[in-house]
């Protein structure tokens, strides 16, 4: 009984920022997994980078005043909101009432996205395939080793089904 509730009710989890490719990942979700079953929840996740080390002094000398800590602290609040509101914008187009939740992270992206899925049991997790143009075309394994990919980790690391949607350009 337990199974057939999971098909007909899941928590699908898309992992959104500030690029064009996780929007393009939240519209083909939308598509496939709410257009004939609204009773899925849609989990939308944002991660902030983790705040800066800083104190008074940084290393080269400089201070940091309490405005300028604030000013980041409130840049980062924006951040959210505006992601947050394009992510909005792409499911109210959608035709069919849809529970959407947020949940906003902070830390490093891979590990907050593997973290809140498990704690979550989502069923599925949704993430866009960033590109890096000239960078990646050329140098892919190496930007890989040294940057790594959130999307390859996230993969080998979560026990739901991961979808990487390619931005319609990678195709």
């Amino acid at each position: 009984m337990e199974g057939e509730m999971r098909k007909t009710e899941q928590k699908i989890v898309v992992a959104v920022d500030e690029s064009k490719e996780s929007m393009d990942a939240l519209s083909w979700c939308l598509s496939n997994f709410f257009s004939n079953n609204t009773n899925n929840t849609l989990v939308l996740l944002y991660v902030k980078p983790p705040p800066p080390v800083y104190s008074s002094v940084d290393a080269a000398g400089y201070m940091f005043s309490a405005d300028v800590i604030e000013a980041m602290e409130q840049y980062g609040s924006e951040m959210v909101n505006s992601v947050m509101q394009r992510a909005e914008s792409v499911y109210r187009n959608f035709e069919t009432h849809i529970n959407v939740e947020r949940v906003v992270g902070c830390g490093e992206a891979k590990d907050v996205i593997c973290g809140v899925v498990e704690k979550l049991k989502a069923d599925t997790l949704v993430m866009g395939s960033h590109g890096y143009g000239f960078i990646k075309s050329k140098f892919d394994y190496f930007c890989r080793v040294l940057l790594g990919s959130v999307s390859d980790y996230c993969a080998k690391h979560v026990k739901c089904p991961v979808v990487i949607v390619k931005h319609p350009e990678e195709k």
